[in-house]
């Protein structure tokens, strides 16, 4: 996707964006890592807005795996879904998304990714998208988002990662990749 597009999209969007620039091939390669995707059965992405973390992922995950991606913005879904065939993509909000309609009875994922901006959203709705996500997190599956060096130190990347210290069994923190704009680094949680 074009940079044209991003920030075409930023205009109009900011609030559900939250970046400035698409995220970087070395803090996707991290991402990746951190979350295990190599191994991973099914695999949910939360906001794969451009397809940074998707073309990681798509390169990374097992032959036979599954992938969903839930974005909130169309426009990033229509061009998503031609540049990655085999990987399914749905334009709704996590926090209402129903995934009895694409997970079979009794299956959860392994991995989560996201690159939503939780710094920039409210409690509540971080609340929300966490309520309605973690739940299909297989035990022992891996929850991982990034945070903006030093966005992290803001009242809301606070109350994220005190939010996922409660639902979850602890949060891990990567190095930083000080290649990405602004640097970075991958927040893993574990569900237990």
């Amino acid at each position: 996707m074009s940079a044209v597009s991003f920030v075409k999209e930023l205009r109009h969007n900011w609030k559900t964006i939250g970046a400035v620039a698409p995220s970087s091939v070395a803090l996707a390669e991290r991402m990746m890592e951190a979350a295990g995707v190599w191994k991973s059965k099914r695999i949910l992405e939360l906001g794969p807005g451009t397809g940074a973390f998707t073309a990681a992922i798509a390169d990374t995950m097992p032959h036979g795996s599954e992938y969903l991606g839930i974005e909130l913005i169309d426009s990033f879904v229509q061009q998503l879904r031609p540049r990655f065939p085999k990987m399914r993509f749905e334009c709704a909000g996590a926090q209402e998304f129903d995934f009895s309609q694409v997970l079979p009875e009794g299956e959860k994922f392994d991995t989560i990714v996201s690159g939503l901006p939780w710094t920039a959203f409210p409690r509540g709705l971080q609340e929300a998208i966490l309520g309605n996500v973690l739940p299909h997190l297989a035990p022992g599956g891996c929850f991982a988002t990034f945070a903006y060096w030093g966005f992290h130190k803001l009242p809301g990347g606070r109350q994220f990662r005190a939010l996922l210290h409660e639902l979850t069994h602890g949060v891990e923190t990567s190095r930083i990749v000080w290649g990405n704009v602004p640097p970075a680094f991958v927040y893993l949680a574990r569900k237990g």
